[in-house]
């Protein structure tokens, strides 16, 4: 006959809570890699579509290269990229897509930061908030 073995109470408890961590960590990096992958893939896909678009009805190139033109005003605003992009036009399109690609790391940083609230990683939380108040600052001021 084998001998009772001793157990710790909870001993069961800690390694199961401990699966049960690695696991929502592991659904976490998932879900981070899959947002990553879609954003940047769905801001290239925008932006090969207007490109594509500016192509096809551009032919022949009329920019003079010698004297810079920046983007129409109607670009410079989320309200007019919208309306340009959804209106089919190539530039709205392609600053759409750009928006987009920079929106990808953003939503990223967001997410870390629901996901260690989530996990009550304290430490990690004032870092993700630090990052993503410098991300803001950063696109929002100007100084980027």
């Amino acid at each position: 006959m084998s001998e009772p073995v001793a157990r710790t109470p909870g001993a069961s408890g800690a390694a199961e809570t401990s699966a049960a961590n690695l696991l929502m960590d592991k659904r976490i990096e998932i879900f981070m890699g899959m947002l990553l992958r879609t954003g940047v893939s769905l801001a290239a896909a925008i932006v090969l579509i207007g490109g594509m678009v500016f192509l096809l009805r551009h032919r022949v190139p009329v920019t003079n290269y010698r004297v810079f033109q920046g983007e129409p005003a109607e670009l410079r605003t989320l309200g007019g990229i919208f309306r340009d992009a959804f209106s089919g036009h190539a530039r709205g399109l392609i600053q759409l897509g750009l928006l987009l690609l920079i929106a990808t790391p953003v939503a990223r940083v967001t997410f870390s930061v629901g996901a260690f609230l989530y996990e009550r990683d304290w430490k990690y939380v004032a870092v993700s908030l630090v990052v993503l108040a410098l991300l803001f600052y950063s696109l929002l001021s100007g100084h980027g």
